[in-house]
């Protein structure tokens, strides 16, 4: 028995020394081919982004040629090895290998495939603001399987390419220009007009505001809510930096507009809540506070006076005050 364990081991021992020069020709032919991919991947990159507007573009395609080279080179070293049988079995079932492949990788396929049509066809371009599914941030790449990412609060987000397929897309920074628009609300007596040329000013002051047609700021009545007259102010501005150019430029001409309200005498009364009781509770107790803390006098029944307070006794001769 030992025997024939010790014999069978040797010919398998014969047989990886046949194997092995070639084997580690096959190695160090696929670590050259991996490494010349990806310096390849770099020279095009390079040549490519001078000749190209779209950087996406420009990564996806190296990304495919740079597998396609990987993949080359991986059947080379098979063939250099001796597994040729396994070479021709791979390429000569290429079409049951894609089925099951496709069966068993479907989101991978779906994703690759996705990759493909949106590096030719997409609804964003490098560096555009986007949202996708209630995640915002600005594009910085797109992947064989994934397009990446950055939030405004600093996170990474991988987002599979079949879903940025089917879902919709909001892109804020495509054509440079976006609009804007806040509430602010004035008192009834308050005058309107006089309100709304204020608003103006202040938004012409601002230099990244957009002042020509048709890109010029309006203020127009919104609504006529309880206790305000809600003006709602609209202005454009450019997308190119979503951040500094529409975040930060709405809050300065917020400020600027409750500012330059209050200076000039306008209120900015607050919503006024109307409290209605149940039928099976009659009267709301309430307490009233003075402003030193303590409890206010307690009011009269309806159709009666306030008592007065008691007058104080008068002095007694003879008695300190």
């Amino acid at each position: 028995m030992f025997d024939e364990l010790n014999s069978v081991l040797r010919t398998y021992w014969a047989q990886f020394l046949f194997v092995l020069p070639r084997l580690l020709v096959g190695v160090v032919l696929l670590l050259i081919v991996w490494v010349v991919a990806g310096r390849l991947r770099l020279f095009l990159n390079r040549k490519l982004a001078g000749h190209s507007d779209d950087p996406l573009l420009t990564s996806f395609l190296t990304q495919i040629a740079r597998w396609f080279i990987v993949l080359g080179g991986l059947l080379l070293s098979l063939q250099i090895i001796g597994f040729s049988g396994v070479v021709g079995g791979l390429l000569g079932a290429a079409g049951l290998s894609a089925f099951l492949v496709g069966f068993a990788f479907k989101d991978i396929a779906e994703n690759f495939l996705a990759g493909v049509i949106l590096a030719f066809n997409r609804p964003f371009r490098l560096s555009d603001t986007i949202e996708i599914q209630g995640v915002m941030g600005r594009v910085q790449e797109l992947n064989i399987r994934s397009t990446l990412l950055k939030t405004f609060d600093g996170k990474d987000v991988y987002i599979p390419n079949a879903t940025i397929l089917k879902e919709k897309v909001t892109n804020y920074t495509r054509d440079g220009f976006i609009r804007q628009d806040f509430l602010v609300g004035i008192d009834f007596d308050d005058d309107v007009a006089r309100a709304s040329r204020l608003i103006l000013e202040q938004l012409n002051q601002e230099e990244e505001v957009l002042k020509n047609a048709p890109h010029e700021p309006f203020v127009v009545i919104d609504e006529l809510a309880t206790s305000t007259v809600n003006l709602k102010v609209l202005f454009w501005t450019s997308s190119d930096d979503y951040r500094r150019g529409v975040l930060e430029l709405r809050s300065r001409v917020m400020d600027r507009t409750k500012t330059s309200l209050a200076k000039k005498g306008f209120s900015l009364p607050p919503d006024i809540i109307e409290v209605r009781l149940p039928s099976f509770q009659p009267a709301l107790p309430i307490e009233l506070i003075r402003g030193d803390g303590q409890p206010a006098a307690p009011s009269a029944p309806d159709g009666q006076r306030p008592a007065r307070p008691a007058p104080e006794p008068p002095l007694q001769a003879g008695t300190a005050p």
